[in-house]
């Protein structure tokens, strides 16, 4: 009999699991076809914002490409499609790689009773992460709130090699009529190329240039001293295991970022309510939040007044994507400046980030806002201009996205208030006094406090 390999977040060849289990299952049952689907899933497509969808088309196309022109696209809800695949094809086996957020896991259990009540197996191999989320676990089994010990004990537990290379004769098919990608819009966005390939190629390239030097560059934003590839793992176009194969303990620095993604991915597994809601209940309950239309409106269009908040604000709308020192100060602003829920900036994020992943991004703005994991949380106010000079220090990253201070030479561009002729562009003027705005912030935070 065929087998079904159902592609979700693991639109890649190499270092594939599932892939290799479902290309056995067929030759153990004399058939050897495997089909290679992917399913647009409404629940997923409609709400992942224009810069996704794009990335998302371009990714499927390359993954086709790589298989013959034999992927299977279609349109609907997994529930009814993969059940309607494997009937169509006559597998008894549909493989997949585990899906461990709220959405996924639930989506999962519904496709496998679908399954089951037609007599096909769900098999789950591997799962987006090198080490899947609720393995690593304090001694008494409970889950980890705080990075650094779940880092130490997520080093402890390691991780299996990378898979086996992939069979080079795979049998790939399709019993249905391809539906093709949806149409897309073009964002206008000049995005990255998609696919393994061009994932492969990207981290060549920080491997062999910036690696070495990513604990001295990784918070500068003017620099090219990141990895730029969360895009690349949001969609398994290479496997974070892959990655780590290549790392030493010298690379300690970045094998932590590795780390941070799957300590999110944890934390949002053992409360998938805190998609929506802070893990600190608090803060949903008593703080006081404003809303505030026209400055959150000024927040997200890069008009605040502090060059590098609008610098950050404005990249994430030309390139679907925002440095990391960055987003943490732009979180901090619109939380503890603004003192708008977290939930409102996160959602913003999730419609125009290419790596927009759910646990990253939820936990990141709780992190930052001060709610979620951490042991000191809210104390910690970004300084928005403080950060801007000392991450930033010639001001050449706020130049770039920002044309109307352009005309500022060195760090001026950062206090263009402090120069003759600083607004005489059309930049704005702050919209806030940030030293008075933090001293509400924590007023605010103290009243919960006190309960």
């Amino acid at each position: 009999m065929p087998s079904v390999l159902w592609f979700r977040r693991d639109l890649r060849l190499l270092d594939n699991p599932a892939m290799l289990a479902a290309v056995e299952s067929a030759r153990a049952a004399g058939d050897g076809r495997v089909v290679p689907l992917f399913v647009v899933d409404p629940h997923l497509w409609e709400p992942a914002g224009p810069v996704r969808q794009e990335y998302l088309v371009d990714s499927l196309d390359h993954l086709g490409a790589a298989i013959e022109r034999q992927l299977l696209i279609v349109h609907g809800d997994p529930v009814d499609l993969v059940p309607h695949v494997a009937r169509t094809a006559g597998a008894d086996t549909v493989h997949i790689a585990a899906d461990y957020g709220p959405y996924g896991s639930a989506r999962d259990t519904a496709v496998q009773n679908a399954l089951e009540a037609i007599g096909v197996r769900l098999v789950r191999t591997g799962s987006p992460y090198a080490i899947a989320p609720g393995r690593v676990t304090k001694q008494d089994g409970t889950a980890y709130r705080v990075f650094t010990p779940f880092y130490r004990a997520w080093l402890s537990h390691g991780w299996r090699a990378p898979a086996a290379e992939p069979p080079s004769d795979i049998d790939w098919w399709m019993p249905l009529e391809c539906e093709g990608h949806p149409t897309v819009a073009s964002t206008g966005i000049d995005l990255p190329e998609a696919g393994e390939e061009a994932a492969w190629k990207r981290w060549a390239h920080f491997h062999a240039w910036h690696l070495s030097t990513y604990d001295e560059d990784r918070n500068r934003p003017d620099l090219d001293g990141t990895s730029a590839m969360s895009h690349h793992l949001k969609y398994g176009e290479i496997h974070p295991r892959s990655i780590l194969a290549e790392l030493t303990d010298a690379d300690d620095g970045f094998r932590r970022e590795i780390c941070w993604r799957e300590f999110y991915a944890d934390v949002l597994h053992q409360r998938p309510d805190s998609v929506r809601a802070s893990l600190d209940a608090r803060y949903d309950s008593s703080m006081r939040w404003v809303d505030d239309v026209e400055a959150f409106d000024a927040w997200a269009h890069g008009r605040t007044g502090f060059p590098f908040v609008d610098a950050g604000m404005r990249q994430l709308r030309a390139e679907g994507w925002m440095h990391n020192r960055v987003r943490m100060v732009v979180a901090s602003f619109l939380v503890k400046d603004l003192h708008q829920p977290w939930q409102r900036g996160a959602a913003e994020f999730m419609h125009w980030l290419r790596d927009g992943d759910v646990a990253s991004n939820t936990h990141g703005w709780q992190w930052t806002a001060g709610c979620g994991t951490d042991a000191s949380p809210f104390y910690r106010v970004f300084n928005p201009i403080s950060q801007g000079l000392k991450f930033d220090p010639q001001g050449d990253y706020v130049r770039r996205y920002i044309p109307e201070l352009r005309h500022l030479t060195g760090k001026t561009a950062h206090e263009p208030w402090d120069v003759l002729g600083g607004h005489d562009h059309g930049y704005p003027e702050p919209i806030v006094d940030h030293k008075a705005e933090r001293e509400v912030a924590l007023a605010d935070f103290a009243a919960i406090k006190k309960g």
